[in-house]
Order: C-alpha cells, then structure tokens, then sequence
C-alpha cells in the first residue's frame, strides 16, 4: 500500500485538525507519499536506534522524535488523545469504565467515567494490569466508586485538572506524570489521584491504534519501550 493512501486514511480517521494549538503531528519531513509500505511499526517515543532506516516501513508514533528520522515517521498525538476512540477511550476500556463525558470540556481531552465497582475492585483491576501505580488519598476498600476522571499521559502535573477533578465532584483522577506539587494539592483537596506513569497511561492507545490499522490489511507491529527502568 503507497505511503499517501495510509496517511489519508489516518487523517480521515484520526483529523490533525483536532490537534491542540502548537502540538507537534504530522512528518518532520518530506517523505516519498509513492513509497510502498509493507510494515508499519508503532512506538509511544521512537529513538536514534530505532530509526534504520528498513525499507518499506512506516513508523507512527504518539510522541514527535526529538530527531529528524530517516525512515518515514508520522506523529498522532493529542488529535489521538481527544479522537472518539482514541487513547482515552483505550484507557477507559483498559481499567473497565464506562464513558459518560468529556473530562475537559474546553479541548476534550480526557473522559469522565462511571463504575459501581468497589475501590478494592479498581484498585485490584489496576495493578493486574498496571506495573508502576501511585496514589494519593487512597479510599476504604468497601467504598463505592461512582465518577472516575482519566487522562492519559500527562494530566496528574497539571494543577488545573486537579482542582478540575474536585469541581466535577469525581471520586478519583486516574493518568500520569503526578509532581509534588499536584500531591500536596489533591491531599488539600481531598481528592484521590492514581499515577498510572505517563507512559503506561497511553499504551492501550497504542494497542487501539493497532486495531484502527486492521482495517488496511498491513502488517503492523507494537514496539512498546519504556524509557524510564525502575531499579528498586
């Protein structure tokens, strides 16, 4: 399949237009639109010594390279986030929530959820399927849960979305990238954050982005790195 029936189909599927404001999709470069594509290869961060360069491969990532790579290497990444069906969605799906609405209404990014799960339960399912999990505010484990906001990637360092959280009445705020700072305001707040990683967050993004390419009959392949190793 050529290089631009992909993208087109991508760009039907996934539009750039739902992209925020300054966020970094698309190529980097140039490339053949004529080339014919046999693999296509997904990555969360793609690295220097992934990119060789192998002939007839299209690499899509979440996040754009801090690099101009050689082999065809095509970004989706908050357009992914707030797409129906997209990593949101995933992680919802993921951690068996039910998608209600919007987390944040202005760019809808992220999802509100409901469960009649236990926090026992939650909290069980997530580190079943989750392999670096913090907390803040953790619940009694009779406790049912009703609303439940997520966000993949990076929602726990943004200030606003915890007080966000706290103003839609959400019993907890599940994504990534939790700070000090965001701690110490959801214990003032007392409102329960679960850090899932950044990564780990948007890997069944990954997984559902993989399905959306079922529908070309291609070879696709999940490359799922993490960059950060956890020694102790």
């Amino acid at each position: 399949m050529k290089l631009k029936e992909i993208i087109d189909f991508l760009e039907e599927k996934i539009p750039k237009s739902l992209a925020l404001e300054n966020d970094e999709i698309g190529f980097k470069k140039d490339y053949d639109l004529s080339l014919n594509i046999e693999l296509i290869k997904l990555y969360m961060d793609l690295l220097p010594e992934d990119d060789d360069n192998s002939e007839n491969t299209l690499i899509i990532t979440h996040h754009s390279p801090l690099f101009i790579p050689k082999t065809p290497t095509y970004t989706i990444h908050s357009n992914w986030d707030i797409t129906d069906g997209g990593a949101n969605d995933a992680l919802a799906k993921a951690l068996d929530l039910e998608v209600i609405s919007y987390f944040d209404d202005n760019t809808n990014i992220g999802r509100i959820c409901k469960t009649n799960q236990k926090f026992i339960e939650l909290q069980n399912n997530i580190l079943n399927n989750f392999n670096h999990v913090r907390i803040v505010n953790s619940l009694d484990d009779e406790k049912t849960i009703g609303k439940v906001g997520i966000v993949s990637g990076f929602g726990l360092k943004n200030p606003d979305y915890i007080k966000l959280a706290k103003a839609k009445n959400l019993d907890i705020l599940i994504s990534g990238d939790m700070t000090q700072e965001t701690a110490i305001l959801a214990k003032n707040l007392k409102i329960t954050l679960i850090d899932l990683t950044h990564h780990e967050s948007e890997v069944p993004g990954l997984y559902a982005l993989e399905d959306l390419l079922k529908e070309l009959d291609i070879n696709t392949e999940v490359i799922d790195k993490n960059p950060i190793e956890v020694i102790k």
